[in-house]
């Protein structure tokens, strides 16, 4: 009975609810995007870029991120029910209800937009925009099987972004960056996509694998991944880069080549590899490089 009680307390509620929010939103897989909205900034700024634009940057990365992960789920509670690898999330367990998953929009929306104003006027004027894309891009699997290219545009907004505000403008350079993202995320994408095939058969939501084929999609995604991996190692050129930068490169790019080198097309049972749920690893790796290549 007295812990019944605590539960239905504010406080309880707010103890029990909480974890269920950052977890809805996968609050851990920030540290995915988060090393490369940094790389960004530590480019721009070519070094530390103060406490003030490092706070309200990862608070902007923070807040539009919510937004994007809170309106996918929103977006696609209904099929993620049927689709064996969805049906245990938050959604369509009951866990939470649509309207908090809603709330978490409008509360990320105005973190985002807040942030951006402390920023510069170009940082708050785009706001919007990128508001909007990381909203609109979950459509785009009911329209095109192009979908995955999208949600890669949609974590490659954020070294582009970090350079604007630390510039105020988009320099060519943070546009090679958010492109070897792109590819980066647009192919992992594409890999799980291969693991819903079945699913988007049967409930008629669109994807490369669907399209063309598993085999196709993961030789697709290989010729992604080497396409980001040289557009990060012109980066390096293009910036005179220190050989921190070139060592993190290697590494990262050894990573993402043995993950390719696990998947096969009668066989994705890897996916499930640990190397696989904390691609994280491989950003950070490239970021703290980067920090040596500026700093040293």
């Amino acid at each position: 009975m007295l812990a019944s009680s605590v539960i239905t307390t504010p406080a309880g509620i707010i103890a029990t609810r909480v974890p269920r929010y950052l977890s809805t939103i996968r609050v851990w897989e920030s540290l995915y995007a988060l090393p490369f909205c940094c790389m960004g900034m530590f480019l721009a700024a070519d070094g530390w870029p103060g406490w003030s634009a490092f706070i309200w940057i990862t608070v902007a990365l923070t807040g539009v991120r919510t937004l994007g992960m809170a309106a996918n789920r929103f977006i696609h509670r209904k099929e993620d029910v049927h689709n064996p690898r969805t049906a245990n999330r938050h959604l369509p367990t009951g866990k939470l209800k649509p309207f908090e998953v809603f709330g978490l929009m409008v509360v990320g929306t105005g973190v985002f937009f807040y942030a951006a104003a402390q920023l510069n006027g170009l940082a708050l004027a785009l706001a919007p925009v990128a508001a909007a894309y990381v909203v609109l891009y979950s459509f785009a699997k009911y329209h095109t099987w192009a979908c995955h290219f999208f949600l890669g545009w949609a974590l490659a907004i954020s070294p582009s972004a970090a350079w604007i505000a630390i510039t105020g403008k988009l320099a060519p350079e943070a546009v090679l960056l958010s492109v070897a993202v792109a590819l980066w995320a647009g192919g992992f994408d594409i890999v799980y996509g291969c693991a819903d095939l079945d699913f988007d058969r049967k409930y008629g939501t669109n994807s490369l694998p669907k399209r063309f084929g598993i085999v196709a999609a993961l030789r697709t995604t290989k010729v992604m991944h080497t396409t980001a991996a040289a557009a990060l190692l012109a980066l390096g050129f293009w910036m005179d880069l220190s050989f921190y930068y070139f060592i993190g490169w290697a590494i990262a790019v050894s990573l993402l080549a043995f993950e390719n080198g696990l998947l096969k097309p009668d066989d994705l049972s890897k996916l499930s590899s640990p190397l696989f749920q904390y691609n994280s690893v491989i950003s950070m790796v490239l970021f703290l490089f980067t920090v040596l290549a500026v700093a040293l």
